[in-house]
């Protein structure tokens, strides 16, 4: 299991192919058909197709590509770039690092950068969703889940379209694949079994990426990418809530071994999550040595454990754990790591499986223009 904190293990995951265009992954699941075409046995599946079906949005014309994006504007509108003194004032010490020679141009430079990875990051994780979707459609045993997982496999064509175009059209370029997130992607399509596609996917990486796009969403000041998030981020609810409506069907059917299973997994999953916003790509591309870096900013568990922004990225997770009964099973495994993480205070947030039709943007701006 990976050490939340081992600087070695952190480097050691690296991306060997990361010049490549094409990366491939042995994906060793069976593809199911089923003749059972009855459609109710399910009724909050049936109904989170029927809103997937009415939600559909195109990209091109239901965005404002119009508008211009200054990204050095938008880090200033945002509070600037950091700077030696501010990062100090946070208990971070760049005084005897090579960063100790950065000025306001550097730090420009690097905030530029960590928004084009951060964005990068988004679009990337988008393609791993539509593969996993893709997956899901062959490898489910139901129709009513192969149904609602076709709608999102459109879904999150979608999202990589509009991520990509963002990138390419209103900011400066595309970052590699983080190595951490590709590991995780690489793991749940290389599983045979159904259900961890939607523990890896659905619950953590979808989870973790509804809360990150909701932070983004309210922070930015281009309101053009606030309506991007805005509507990427109706469908993600619906696609974690897919997770969690399927999954606690058939976790209430496993065994303590196969929970523990699931729940080492999800642990698994959260700390290579967390680790990615380490962001050895944006250094590597700074010309700054990737150890040097993470040796600054990667701060010791106490402290990172009690940063909102590292906590909050959980906040989608942790009561879809708890729903699907992988916080307290087996004496409450998983709820002891993720006290360690800090982040069980929103095990009694409201689930995704009943929170997705707040988040339904499509439906709400269609009934606002009548």
């Amino acid at each position: 299991m990976t050490d939340a904190n081992d600087l070695d293990a952190i480097l050691a995951v690296t991306n060997t192919d990361r010049d490549e265009a094409i990366h491939t992954v042995k994906d060793n699941a069976d593809a199911i058909f089923t003749w059972d075409y009855e459609k109710g046995a399910r009724p909050a599946l049936n109904k989170l197709y029927e809103k997937a079906k009415h939600s559909q949005w195109n990209g091109e014309t239901d965005l404002d590509w119009s508008i211009e994006v200054d990204q050095e504007e938008l880090i200033r509108a945002a509070g600037g770039p950091p700077s030696a003194e501010g990062l100090a004032q946070l208990g971070v010490d760049v005084s005897r690092t090579s960063l100790a020679k950065w000025g306001e141009k550097e730090w420009m430079q690097w905030a530029v950068y960590n928004q084009n990875w951060s964005l990068s990051q988004f679009m990337h994780g988008e393609q791993g969703a539509l593969i996993c979707t893709a997956k899901i459609v062959e490898t489910v045993p139901w129709i009513d889940a192969k149904y609602y997982a076709a709608t999102q496999v459109m879904d999150e064509a979608r999202h990589v379209e509009v991520f990509a175009k963002y990138l390419d059209d209103k900011l400066s370029g595309h970052f590699p694949i983080n190595s951490h997130l590709r590991a995780l992607l690489d793991d749940i399509i290389n599983d045979s079994r159904w259900d961890m596609t939607y523990l890896g996917m659905q619950i953590m990486v979808e989870g973790l990426a509804l809360a990150a796009f909701g932070v983004a969403q309210q922070t930015t000041a281009d309101p053009l990418l606030k309506q991007l998030l805005r509507y990427v981020m109706s469908d993600e609810a619906r696609h974690v809530a897919f997770g969690v409506l399927s999954l606690k069907e058939f976790y209430e059917g496993l065994s303590d071994a196969e929970m523990m299973d699931r729940q080492e997994f999800a642990y698994e999953a959260a700390i290579r999550m967390r680790n990615r916003f380490l962001q050895q790509e944006v250094w590597d591309e700074m010309g700054v040595d990737v150890r040097e870096a993470i040796a600054i900013f990667n701060k010791p568990d106490e402290e990172k454990n009690k940063d909102p922004f590292q906590q909050l990225l959980f906040s989608k997770i942790v009561p879809n754990c708890k729903k699907l009964g992988l916080l307290d099973a087996n004496d409450g495994w998983l709820r002891s790591r993720f006290d360690t993480l800090g982040v069980t205070q929103f095990e009694d947030w409201v689930d995704t499986g009943e929170e997705y039709e707040m988040l339904d943007a499509v439906s709400q701006d269609r009934e606002a223009a009548g």
